[in-house]
């Protein structure tokens, strides 16, 4: 029988926390139903402003920051006594502005990756019951941040996301030529992150297993490797309550396990991605002359020399339903989809 898992003040009935995934695909109401089902429900905040009734196209970061607010509101009225968390990109340009709305709208988790979160303590400092959880991929990732909390803010993370990036999807934090390698040891990197926080700080932070968690199998063994809960986006995606449009479910079910690749994201980073179709981005914003018009991300080699394509454009067009020349990001197993369900079936397959 799992456990609950504490992080900060928080009791998780199920040590599941539901991966943040961009661009309106966890909105508030993915992540109300996972909250209201007994894990983290969470909302991403990268690009949640694109397909909202606040952005007119001028005005992207105002509506980014109002809609993120209303998508946690949202999950709050599905899930009133549930822990609704956030996912916030340490590379988006409005970063800091997206934390301070978090915490302003009532998010009990802030979730941060694609970057090393150094000033979240300071960002949350007039909050401090909300529990602030980095993603990391390597030890290394996590000394930089815990020395830095801890000597700056007398702060140790409420939980440690380890991330495998060999499986996990969308934007990873390592060089594409040491993905797919197989020197990379997911559960060993969770033990070593474990081990600092005992060895180094004599306490225990819960470590959460991220990239490849499916069934309730992955969860049985992500356990019994030391992880004390696990992270899960893909398998949220083929769900009547997911935010993204039909077509966009569609695709996952349609897909084969080669079709799932890697790509260079304009941001700077590997990301995992269905590779169908891939070449239509592109293809879409030459033919379209598209411009940036929104600056969401500090790096971006599209907006700086229009290299590549507009990455939150590409994902607005997919989580809308254009999967020929949108970018629909997954984990290695997404191919496993193959049929829409609900998230209290995904809850009583892994719990039950």
């Amino acid at each position: 029988m799992t456990q609950p898992l504490q992080i900060g003040n928080y009791t998780v009935r199920y040590p599941l926390i539901q991966g943040g995934m961009g661009v309106r695909i966890s909105a508030g109401r993915l992540a109300g139903h996972v909250a209201r089902c007994g894990g983290v429900g969470v909302v991403a905040a990268a690009g949640i402003g694109a397909n909202s009734s606040f952005y007119n196209g001028k005005n992207f970061f105002y509506a980014d920051s109002e809609a993120f607010k209303e998508e946690i509101r949202k999950a709050y009225e599905i899930a009133p006594d549930g822990i609704v968390g956030v996912n916030v990109m340490v590379a988006l340009a409005d970063y800091e502005e997206l934390v301070k709305a978090a915490v302003v709208a009532g998010a009990k988790v802030i979730i941060c990756g694609a970057g090393l979160p150094m000033s979240l303590p300071e960002l949350t400092a007039d909050h401090p019951d909300v529990a602030l959880v980095p993603i990391v991929s390597s030890l290394r990732a996590a000394q930089l941040i815990t020395k830095k909390w801890f000597k700056s803010y007398h702060r140790l993370p409420d939980a440690v996301v380890v991330e495998d990036p060999d499986t996990a999807g969308g934007h990873l934090g390592e060089k594409m030529e040491n993905i797919g390698t197989g020197e990379y040891d997911q559960y060993e990197t969770v033990r070593q992150v474990k081990e600092l926080f005992r060895s180094e700080y004599c306490t225990d932070v819960p470590i959460i297993a991220a990239g490849g968690i499916w069934d309730r199998n992955d969860l049985e063994y992500a356990l019994a490797q030391g992880a004390d809960g696990v992270q899960m986006a893909s398998r949220f995606v083929c769900t009547e309550e997911c935010d993204a449009d039909d077509a966009f479910k569609q695709a996952y079910l349609e897909c084969g396990k080669e079709d799932i690749g890697l790509i260079m994201s304009p941001a700077g980073l590997p990301g995992r991605v269905i590779l169908k179709n891939f070449d239509n981005i592109r293809g879409y914003d030459v033919e379209n002359h598209t411009v940036c018009r929104m600056a969401c991300l500090k790096k971006c080699t599209y907006k700086e020399n229009g290299e590549r394509f507009c990455i939150v454009g590409a994902l607005d067009r997919a989580q809308r339903g254009d999967t020929d020349s949108g970018l629909l990001f997954c984990g290695t197993n997404a191919w496993k989809a193959d049929r829409i369900t609900t998230v209290q079936a995904i809850f009583d397959e892994l719990f039950g």
